[in-house]
């Protein structure tokens, strides 16, 4: 599915995964850090993976998770924190749809430096902040 303009997905999304500059991977991280769990909240029903989603950020912010990959995360966290972008969040049903497609792209080339202690950080993240994701056999919000 082409987006706005006409230009391919993956065109978009390789340059919104674009490690960028030093400075711009610290402004990244910086947003994703203060802005990370109030999207969360807002978006656990909309994300059917939200887990991973979860398990990524805290591989992002392991100080032993390579360079390359944690520039990786924070690029799709970030972008997924952003209130305003391709479809904006607070489009009930959507607004997460452009979120969830660089997400995808961004854990699933990352996946093999998500570890078994990302995801169990993730897993306890996610019922210390209540986040109530879709359960097993639940329909998500967003169908992608």
């Amino acid at each position: 599915m082409a987006g706005k303009h006409d230009i391919p997905d993956d065109v978009l999304i390789g340059e919104i995964l674009a490690p960028g500059t030093p400075e711009e991977q610290s402004q990244r991280e910086k947003r994703v850090r203060r802005k990370f769990w109030a999207t969360a909240k807002k978006a656990a029903r909309a994300v059917p993976f939200m887990d991973e989603v979860v398990a990524g950020y805290f591989c992002a912010l392991d100080s032993k998770t390579p360079a390359r990959v944690r520039a990786t995360l924070f690029a799709a966290l970030a972008y997924f924190v952003l209130p305003l972008d391709v479809i904006p969040d607070f489009l009930l049903g959507i607004g997460f749809g452009d979120d969830l497609a660089v997400l995808m792209a961004a854990i699933g080339a990352v996946r093999g430096h998500i570890t078994d202690a990302h995801r169990l950080a993730a897993r306890k993240a996610l019922a210390d902040h209540d986040l109530d994701a879709p359960g097993e056999g639940e329909k998500p919000v967003v169908d992608v």
